[in-house]
């Protein structure tokens, strides 16, 4: 018998890199109620610790109440709030010999051959990750160019830190990080990188990694058709088909957009929906070009609810106004006269749309394919042919990369009547007010 369903839910358990849609979610969680999470950095941590088999260090799934295969799940991100005082981050480069297939999933000690070794920090710097079985070096990952960032205390600024100020982090990784205190990575200060001294940068954090559990166990950082891709025929247990990466649910987004305030649609694919998150990110600029971003842990209110017998296939996003593309901001009151006033000169008074902004995650192997499959999901859900989304993401929106090689987001205003079919026009209402 499943437990009753709480209003405020606390998460502060992980994944071991796995998305195990036969594992015991946490929760239920109320229809309507909350998720509070202390999230642990994703990307780097995770990657220099090999008992970690996804890349990534996400939060147990949380069961949603009321949520059955074929619904979605709408959350709201109430509030994010970093936690870490500092982190590193920098371009990656994998150490051959050292995993077999893939280094985001399946590490290999290069000295005794144990797969997905234990590991303890010794000393600091690169070589500091050594396996428990044997002692070797087992980082399956190096920087090529890389940073120390701290932030202050109201946490709107960073800075990159010099060589004595990287070694002060990393001698005390856990607690410059804030790493939360069940998860297991070694954090990426251990490093010390220190190649670029001195950058201000500001602070405007987001969540890396929000979705639903896939319908079939995949790696965290591989829930997405770019990463993905990786998977499809790899020598390792959890290779896949191209087919059976269908199931995925695209939690990993790398969209900056997904931030306080925001909206993310996610599609449910497994009973109770499996609401996940982490990866937080404290500043990206679109398409997170070198690879990876600045890691940190936070504090995460989500509100959930869910929406009844819309089936969708990928994550749909409700940006705050102002992270909106130019031409796919809610039309004014003073332009809606300005056409109004054109449409009465050519006999069509009557005919204009009234309409609100969606925006489609769409991803694959490379952005041709993530464009691709962010407007036929578009074209499916509202009804419409694929060339008509072309045209509207041309004229009343944008095609925008949320990360480089494959996740990007086709946003364009949608027509109140689609809306309104898809259950979606409050939704819309709610986040950029009353249609003009």
């Amino acid at each position: 018998m499943m437990a009753e369903a709480k209003e405020t839910l606390l998460v502060n358990e992980f994944v071991d890199g796995i998305l195990d849609p036969e594992k015991t979610m946490l929760g239920p969680v109320k229809n309507g109620g909350h998720i509070v999470a202390n999230t642990a950095p994703g990307c780097w941590g995770p990657m220099i610790t090999p008992c970690l088999k996804g890349g990534h260090e996400v939060t147990r799934p949380v069961y949603v109440e009321g949520a059955e295969v074929g619904d979605t799940i709408a959350i709201r991100i109430k509030s994010i709030r970093v936690t870490s005082i500092a982190t590193a981050s920098g371009n990656d480069a994998p150490v051959e010999g050292r995993f077999v297939g893939d280094p985001f999933v399946a590490v290999k000690c290069p000295e005794c051959g144990t797969m997905h070794p234990e590991t303890e920090i010794k000393g600091i710097g690169n070589a500091a990750i050594r396996c428990k079985n044997c002692g070797a070096d087992v980082t399956p990952f190096e920087f090529t160019k890389a940073y120390t960032m701290t932030f202050n205390v109201e946490k709107n600024i960073g800075i990159t830190l010099d060589k004595e100020g990287a070694e002060k982090t990393a001698v005390s990784g856990h607690h410059y990080m804030a790493t939360p205190e069940h998860s297991v990575q070694n954090p990426i200060v251990t490093f010390a990188p220190h190649d670029m001294i001195g950058t201000i940068a500001r602070l405007r954090p987001f969540l890396g990694q929000l979705g639903t559990t896939p319908s079939r166990a995949i790696p965290d950082s591989h829930n997405a058709g770019d990463f993905g891709s990786f998977l499809i025929g790899a020598p390792h247990e959890f290779a896949l088909t191209k087919e059976e990466l269908e199931d995925r649910t695209d939690g990993h987004m790398d969209i900056n957009r997904a931030r306080e305030g925001a909206v993310v649609l996610c599609p449910v694919k497994v009973p109770g929906g499996g609401v996940y998150l982490g990866d937080m990110h404290a500043m990206q600029g679109d398409g997170e070009i070198a690879g990876h971003t600045t890691d940190v842990a936070g504090i995460v209110t989500l509100q959930v609810e869910v929406i009844k017998n819309l089936s969708i296939d990928g994550p749909i996003l409700l940006p705050v106004k102002e992270d909106l593309p130019y031409l796919a901001r809610p039309i004014t009151k003073k332009e809606r006269s300005d056409a109004e006033r054109l449409a009465a000169q050519w006999n069509m008074k009557n005919k204009l749309e009234r309409s609100l902004p969606l925006s489609f995650v769409g991803t694959g192997a490379d952005l041709n394919e993530a464009t691709s499959n962010g407007m036929e999901r578009a074209a499916a859900l509202l009804g419409i042919t694929v060339p008509e989304v072309m045209n509207r993401a041309t004229v009343t929106g944008s095609i925008e990369i949320g990360r480089h090689p494959g996740v990007i987001t086709v946003t364009f205003l949608v027509p109140v009547e689609m809306l309104r079919q898809q259950k979606l026009e409050q939704f819309a209402i709610e986040q950029y007010g009353e249609i003009e």
